[in-house]
């Protein structure tokens, strides 16, 4: 049997004392860098795998759009939208970018002339997504210009996103065929490894359009049929009850050959998906898209318990429901 470490009190080991705030994140079987003489993950490391597991399921609450970044983080393959700081933007810093991805998958790059460009779509290292971008967000403010700004585990104590932004400015994403967002237009030429995951990337999106006559629905075109994804603010299953009494009034088509297909579930909202027949434009989605809202809205007012009719559409929409996250 392995013998037990002994623990030194703090204090005796010569090693300065830190307070909580400044713990610095270390290697999980090192010392706590607190001087307690215990390894980082028996002592103030216990906070961190704590918020690993404890995951948020709406990291995007409380933000403005929040059915928009969801579907930046989820469903859009090219977009960007300009970011409001609270507090200003930094000397130095002209301007931040929320981008879908970044080339080689930065998870931000502080440009040449001092912007930021920060990716959404990258891997999470903690239960908070918000808290994984702030921490992205503020050392990307902090690097030098032209660096790009690498992964690393996040602490379990900081600031989220919601600290960071101003959520009453405006959120307003815009769709891009393709990446050269990447590149900026008074740059020479691009760097080989960049121009490569440029190519792979723009070979990779799915043609995607915002449509302008509802909130945060989206179009996309795929080879067999295209498809309208709407992301939704309304609680689960106040939303599943609606979508349950207009599908059996047969009132959730948008068109010919349309049909409400599923849903998606992510980051704690409902994603409803429509098939389209490959014919069908963004553009003529916009107002059936519309029509299709009010007719929602009337659903989402009623409540009147379910007839067993649409107790069995609920029962089908249920089933066919995907969580992305």
């Amino acid at each position: 049997m392995a013998k037990k470490r002994p623990q030194t009190k703090a204090g005796k080991t010569g090693q300065a004392q830190v307070t909580n705030g400044e713990i610095p994140v270390v290697g999980a079987r090192e010392p706590c860098p607190c001087g307690s003489g215990r390894r980082y993950k028996a002592c103030h490391g216990r906070a961190a795998a704590h918020a690993v597991t404890e995951l948020v399921q709406r990291p995007f609450e409380g933000l403005a759009g929040e059915c928009d970044w969801v579907a930046l983080r989820e469903l859009v393959p090219a977009a960007t939208v300009p970011l409001t700081l609270k507090d200003g933007l930094p000397e130095g810093v002209p301007s931040v970018t929320l981008a879908t991805v970044l080339p080689m998958a930065w998870p931000a790059l502080r440009r040449d002339d001092g912007s930021v460009l920060l990716a959404l779509q990258n891997e999470a290292t903690s239960g908070d997504l918000a808290r994984d971008l702030a921490d992205t967000l503020q050392r990307a403010l902090e690097a030098e210009p032209g660096t790009p700004i690498p992964a690393r585990r996040v602490p379990a104590e900081g600031p989220r996103l919601q600290d960071l932004l101003d959520a009453d400015a405006e959120f307003a994403p815009e769709v891009h065929t393709g990446f050269e967002f990447w590149i900026p237009q008074s740059a020479d030429g691009a760097d080989p490894e960049v121009a490569a995951s440029l190519e792979r990337a723009n070979a990779a999106a799915i043609p995607t359009v915002k449509l302008a006559s509802v909130d945060s629905a989206y179009w996309c075109e795929t080879p067999d049929k295209n498809h309208l994804r709407w992301v939704m603010p309304y609680p689960e299953e106040k939303l599943l009850d609606a979508l349950a009494r207009l599908q059996a009034a047969g009132s959730t088509s948008l068109g010919a050959d349309t049909r409400l297909v599923g849903s998606f579930r992510a980051h704690g909202l409902m994603v409803p998906v429509w098939d389209l027949p490959t014919a069908m434009t963004a553009e003529e989605c916009e107002k059936p898209a519309a029509e299709f809202a009010e007719r929602l809205a009337g659903a989402l007012a009623s409540d009147a318990p379910l007839t067993a009719e649409e107790r069995r559409a609920r029962g089908g929409l249920t089933n066919r429901q995907v969580t992305l996250s």
